[in-house]
């Protein structure tokens, strides 16, 4: 019994030795926060911030710069802005702010606000914001040999120039110039921590590809004073993401134009080839719409918009070359006949290359159509009429063979039947007048096919022309389809 007691009151050396090296942290903790505040009252007793400081007012301040890409929130094309957020590095040494960490227990640094230290004048150059408010004032390390480190974060809208002659495949450069506004060369200098800012902690972007952040300094004499001013610019090589603009502008307007061609492709007599023109033309106007408005008012014309205004422009030509072909394709029996070289070159030679037949013929069964329209029209011309006469007047080439076998047949009458005058000189005279019908009818024939033969032309003259500028649209389409997408590449 009295031993439990006693091993219950004496704890295990596991946790014995947990308890002594907590206490002894405390006690550490507690010997380093005192020597930190003897420290803190000891530097800042006599200490300015209002003054550089160096001991000699002839030396160069050097401050390390390092800029830290962390997201591109937002790249304004229309304003020309860009929005990031960066993590701003800024490292020098204060020769006032020194001590030997070996006097306060090893104290090697301590975190101040960075109010209470000098901190220099650094902003950026090409500044495109309204809010010319302070810096975030975050805490400082202080290095016991007076190295004072200082990061701050910053959300920076800086001026950048865009060109966008080649959106939505373009890239960019932004620069971001830092550089002290007050200090000269000869007081404060700025010296580049890296080659190139640091993008190792960048949040991907969804519109942009980051290419490089290379940092160049440079050293500028400006008008108003003599002495030099070192700057360091960051530029920013940005590389736009095209699929959305590729799906939702670039894809669409391919396929409108692709409608344009075959507006040639609709019958004539349909009454929709001037529509489906202005429709397509109406569509790309949308288009063009939305892309003006996200680009900048500039002299500078983007691919995509050269693209639209060339197929408005293809588009406005084949309306009106529709409109043209719909004019031939309506010539009736008042228009004059078909010229010699369109009959030689558009009937003859375009209408065997571009497979055009005859207007009612196609290439499956064009001798069945052609019969069935001459039976239209003979019917239509000598209704209910007598079969052998009909068959005699569908040959423009037999109507002096009906004339000669009437006459022969009126002479044979008369010759026949002279006993009796009266009906011979009755019979005489019917015939006389069905054989000036027959002429009157079989040149009222002659005529209509004269007139329909003529039509007929002038229509497939008119088919031939819009297979012709349908292929030949539709080859410009192509390369100019062709020729955006190559620059993608």
């Amino acid at each position: 019994m009295m031993s439990t007691l006693l091993n219950s009151l004496i704890p295990a050396p596991r946790s014995m030795k947990i308890c002594l090296r907590y206490s002894h942290h405390r006690a550490v903790e507690s010997a380093k926060g005192k020597y930190a505040h003897m420290l803190f009252n000891e530097l800042f007793e006599d200490y300015s911030n209002a003054l550089r400081p160096v001991e000699d007012t002839d030396k160069v301040l050097n401050v390390t710069l390092q800029i830290t890409l962390s997201q591109i929130k937002d790249m304004d094309e229309r304003n020309q802005i860009l929005t990031a957020y960066l993590w701003i590095r800024q490292s020098w040494y204060d020769a006032y702010l020194k001590w030997d960490k070996d006097k306060y227990d090893g104290l090697d640094s301590i975190r101040i606000p960075s109010n209470l230290v000098w901190r220099p004048d650094i902003v950026l150059y090409n500044k495109a914001d309204d809010d010319f408010s302070e810096p975030v004032n975050t805490n400082v390390v202080l290095r016991y040999d007076g190295k004072i480190t200082w990061d701050a974060p910053a959300i920076t809208k800086s001026s950048c120039v865009v060109d966008v002659s080649y959106f939505p495949f373009d890239s960019q450069q932004c620069n971001l110039t830092f550089g002290s506004w007050t200090y000269n060369g000869n007081q404060v200098d700025i010296i580049n921590s890296l080659d190139s800012g640091d993008l190792s902690d960048f949040v991907e972007d969804v519109e942009w590809e980051i290419h490089g952040m290379p940092a160049v300094k440079n050293v500028i004499t400006y008008g108003c004073c003599s002495e030099p001013y070192p700057d360091v610019t960051f530029t920013l090589i940005l590389k736009r993401k095209s699929s959305f603009y590729i799906f939702n502008l670039l894809l669409p307007c391919i396929l409108i134009s692709f409608l344009a061609p075959l507006g040639f492709y609709l019958p004539a007599d349909s009454g929709e080839k001037v529509s489906l023109g202005v429709t397509v033309l109406l569509a790309l106007t949308v288009f063009q719409l939305m892309v003006a408005e996200i680009m900048p008012p500039s002299e500078n014309v983007p691919l995509i918009g050269k693209y639209y205004i060339a197929t408005m422009t293809m588009i406005t030509a084949s309306t009106a070359l529709t409109i043209i072909i719909m004019n031939v394709h309506h010539c009736g029996s008042e228009a004059k006949p078909v010229p010699q070289w369109a009959r030689v070159v558009i009937l003859d030679y375009m209408s065997k290359i571009f497979f055009v037949y005859d207007v009612g013929e196609n290439c499956t069964s064009p001798q069945r159509e052609k019969e069935q329209e001459h039976k239209l029209e003979g019917d239509d011309v000598c209704p209910g009429g007598d079969k052998e006469v009909r068959s005699q007047l569908s040959n423009r080439n037999d109507d002096s063979d009906v004339k000669e076998k009437l006459n022969g047949n009126l002479n044979k009458s008369c010759g026949v039947h002279g006993e009796d005058s009266r009906e011979n000189v009755n019979c005489c005279s019917c015939y006389k007048m069905l054989i000036k019908n027959i002429e009157y009818i079989a040149n009222c024939v002659r005529d209509h096919k004269a007139n329909r033969a003529k039509g007929i032309e002038w229509k497939k003259v008119a088919k031939v022309m819009d297979r012709f500028f349908m292929w030949i649209f539709f080859i410009m389409v192509f390369f100019m389809s062709v020729l955006i997408i190559g620059k993608a590449a």
